[in-house]
């Protein structure tokens, strides 16, 4: 049988965009198979690649969100470097900037202004807090909506609120955005029209807080923060085993607790006792079914524990930390890693989510250095040597 081609061949993508929200998104569309040209600023370019150094020398979110594009480095304050965007755009299927609130319209690089100009582009904004409303031209930065989003207030212990490990919000509208490119690629296929999207870091949390939002609204009281547990279902939780290790576990209905107290907490007994027969009575004597749990797995290391909860079909996990999940067993046998190019030489990366039996691998091209491409990009415009020459001179591009 004959392997597709990747579902974005084709797909030409310009991006002004910077930090993760934006460069997260397009990364989505460059290893679909979309031609991806970021636009960087000519003193240092995205200032995510300054984050850090542990990529060999690079920075770990630049590596993580930027793999597969071309880079051209501009000068945006000069016009002739917005004159390149927009001959750039010209050409492109789809537009993406996360640039401050304002900034992309004063250089009339809004969504609404170049979809009227280019009426097949579809073109995406992502913002903040949106377009409007009094956070509109509110500063936003990850850790900043997962507070205003009310995330930070469900994660952590009950004496200490935390933010998530990872930058959530910014994950959230990267994927809106990816899937918002997605769906107005397939509408203008019927219409022939692209258009704008819009997406913000604050809708986009706030649905992902979709749980603990409606328990609220509907229920009066927000979820309690319980670290490892659950607010609701017990036992869920993380239990210390005799090696060091960490197990979690989780009992989803009363027939798994039965199996529970039979098979690993060896007192079938309480399978029917009123204290823990169904998840309310779990959940009110929660210190009490913790401690029977606790006892049960202390004893044993985190293999042998994973294997007797495993064969009673108790829903288990090892509580593993970043490295370990590097070496995972479960990536590691699916062929799950990949090494891309980069200035400082190859570099291990994961394969996309996103599998698509009998068609091409995901498109994992080389991490870019600042201004790679930009003579490239300035010469497929039409630009003469000469004039080029001139920009470089000038500080308009690098």
């Amino acid at each position: 049988m004959e392997s597709q081609p990747l579902p974005l061949d084709g797909i030409t993508v310009v991006a002004v965009e910077q930090a993760v929200a934006a460069p997260f998104a397009t990364r989505q569309l460059a290893d679909l198979g979309a031609r991806v040209i970021k636009v960087e600023r000519i003193d240092g370019g995205d200032f995510a690649r300054g984050y850090d150094s542990a990529a060999g020398g690079m920075a770990s979110h630049f590596v993580w969100c930027n793999r597969g594009k071309e880079s051209i480095a501009l000068d945006l304050k000069d016009s002739r470097g917005v004159d390149v965007v927009r001959q750039l755009i010209a050409g492109a299927d789809v537009f993406v900037q996360n640039l401050a609130h304002g900034a992309a319209a004063r250089l009339g690089l809004d969504a609404a202004t170049l979809c009227a100009a280019h009426p097949r582009l579809v073109a995406v904004d992502i913002s903040g807090y949106g377009p409007s409303g009094p956070y509109a031209g509110k500063r936003a930065y990850d850790m900043l909506v997962q507070c205003e989003a009310g995330l930070v207030s469900v994660t952590g212990t009950p004496g200490q609120p935390v933010k998530a490990g990872i930058p959530a919000a910014d994950i959230a509208a990267a994927m809106y955005a990816f899937s918002g490119v997605l769906a107005a690629l397939v509408r203008r296929g019927a219409s022939g029209r692209g258009g704008p999207v819009e997406v913000s870091m604050l809708d986009a949390l706030a649905e992902w807080m979709g749980h603990p939002l409606h328990h609220a609204m509907h229920g009066g009281t927000s979820p309690a923060r319980t670290g490892l547990a659950h607010a609701v279902i017990a036992p869920y939780d993380a239990y210390p085993t005799a090696d060091g290790g960490k197990v979690l576990l989780s009992v989803q209905n009363d027939r798994e607790w039965r199996r529970l107290a039979e098979q690993v907490i060896r007192r079938p007994e309480l399978g029917t006792d009123p204290d823990f027969a169904t998840n309310s009575a779990r959940v009110a004597n929660r210190k009490r079914t913790d401690a029977l749990v606790g006892e049960a797995l202390g004893g044993l290391d985190a293999d042998e524990a994973v294997e007797l909860l495993e064969r009673a079909g108790v829903a288990c996990a090892r509580l593993r930390d970043v490295q370990q999940l590097a070496e995972h067993p479960q990536l590691a046998a699916r062929e799950r890693w990949r090494e891309v190019g980069s200035p400082v030489g190859p570099l291990r990366a994961l394969l996309p989510p996103i599998t698509l039996p009998g068609g091409g691998e995901a498109r994992m091209g080389d991490v870019p250095a600042l201004g790679e491409h930009t003579e490239a990009l300035l010469r497929a415009v039409g630009m003469a040597g000469v004039e080029i020459a001139a920009l470089r001179r000038d500080g308009v591009v690098a």
